[in-house]
């Protein structure tokens, strides 16, 4: 505990020197290393993903550590040894395993607002752990929303809920996990002018979140699987509320107010990033049909799931009444042969050049709206994200 007090102290009231910060880091770094390596699946076989790991990656690991330590450690509850290992096995399991790219996001778009200038250990630490809130918004999602689904396994291994002895005690860990983001935020914004934008963000964030979800149950409730429901304003409605707030528009809104920025003033840099969120999904969409498995990484299961998918919506707009009689009997089938003749739809109707002629466009739209954004700093943001995911293969 002494060396993690020590960075909440040096962080929340400047009183340590820059070397010592970073002396700090290193030593919380070579404690941790195998903590690390545990979190992410490595081991002394597999070594050389951590050599290569970036110095970005182990320091944004770092200061995990850190504030998982400041929650367990959280003076306005008393914490048994039971408790205690409850919450670390819980957030070690569902927090740091993913591809942390909404995390990284924050320092990345950081980065580029302050347009060249060196960052600070202060800087870095905050915007990771600004990073690391949005990682925890995920987690919270992921947890509940595998518990309404039914889910059997996330990110390669058991949902938390599955695991025995967890079971729907995973409801009130979400809720724990939901509430750790205000209690981080406190320790290290709130001497911050923009501390409570800050909250109303998130809290924003997970209502437009939630309300997408919501469109997304009602749409496909259990036994009542209606196509006619599925439109593309419906897709476009949940990919906007579910996806594109949280997964695009929140990393860059939590740089944009670390840099000083009034969110008021880039409503339009808001609208693009939602639209980038859209493209994301539907890319999704496209690759869980089209993609090779061993490209992707996974077998798509959209058809079987019965999932409101761009392209079953776009099959709708194409289709004649005897291939919509068609989509009606096979969709949402787990059986290998009715997953085909979809499929063979999709491709008869030549959904693949309709989603490359969207995906064309898209991007002419999105770099003309980026490249009116007055400021170049701001486009370098928007730039950045958009190389990442497009022509993406998985």
């Amino acid at each position: 505990m002494y060396l993690h007090q020590k960075s909440r102290l040096l962080l929340t009231n400047y009183k340590y020197s820059h070397q010592l910060f970073n002396q700090i880091q290193h030593s919380l770094l070579s404690q941790q290393t195998q903590q690390f390596s545990s979190l992410l699946g490595i081991n002394e076989h597999n070594n050389y993903y951590c050599e290569k790991m970036s110095d970005l990656k182990l320091n944004f690991l770092e200061v995990y550590t850190v504030l998982k330590s400041e929650l367990l450690n959280d003076l306005d509850f008393e914490f048994t040894d039971d408790a205690r290992q409850w919450v670390e096995r819980m957030l070690d399991y569902n927090v740091p395993g993913g591809k942390l790219n909404r995390g990284l996001s924050v320092i990345d778009s950081y980065n580029f607002l302050k347009e060249g200038k060196e960052l600070t250990s202060e800087e870095v630490f905050q915007a990771s752990s600004l990073g690391w809130c949005i990682e925890w918004l995920q987690a919270y999602f992921l947890v509940l929303d595998d518990i309404m689904d039914g889910s059997h396994t996330r990110r390669g291994q058991p949902c938390w809920f599955r695991l025995p002895k967890v079971g729907m005690i995973a409801a009130n860990d979400g809720i724990l996990l939901r509430n750790h983001i205000p209690r981080i935020l406190k320790n290290h914004f709130r001497g911050k002018p923009y501390y409570v934008d800050l909250l109303e963000l998130f809290n924003e964030v997970e209502f437009q979140t939630a309300s997408g979800q919501m469109i997304d149950l009602i749409t496909t409730l259990v036994g009542e699987k209606d196509l006619s429901k599925y439109s593309l304003s419906i897709h476009r409605r949940i990919v906007q509320y579910k996806t594109a707030y949280y997964s695009f528009y929140l990393p860059v809104a939590c740089a944009l107010l670390m840099a000083g920025e009034n969110l008021d003033n880039h409503v339009n840099v808001k609208n693009i990033l939602i639209e980038m969120g859209i493209y994301f999904q539907v890319q999704d969409d496209y690759l869980d049909c089209f993609a090779d498995p061993e490209v992707l990484g996974k077998i798509g299961t959209d058809i079987q799931d019965f999932k409101c998918s761009w392209l079953v919506v776009k099959a709708l707009e194409h289709c004649n009444e005897e291939q919509k009689k068609l989509l009606h009997e096979n969709y949402g089938k787990d059986d290998p042969a009715c997953v085909a003749k979809v499929k063979a739809l999709y491709n008869y109707l030549k959904l693949e050049d309709v989603y490359l002629e969207y995906e064309k466009k898209t991007y002419e739209k999105l770099i003309n709206s980026i490249e009116a954004q007055p400021s170049k700093a701001v486009q370098a943001v928007l730039k950045s994200f958009l190389a990442k995911i497009y022509k993406r293969q998985k």
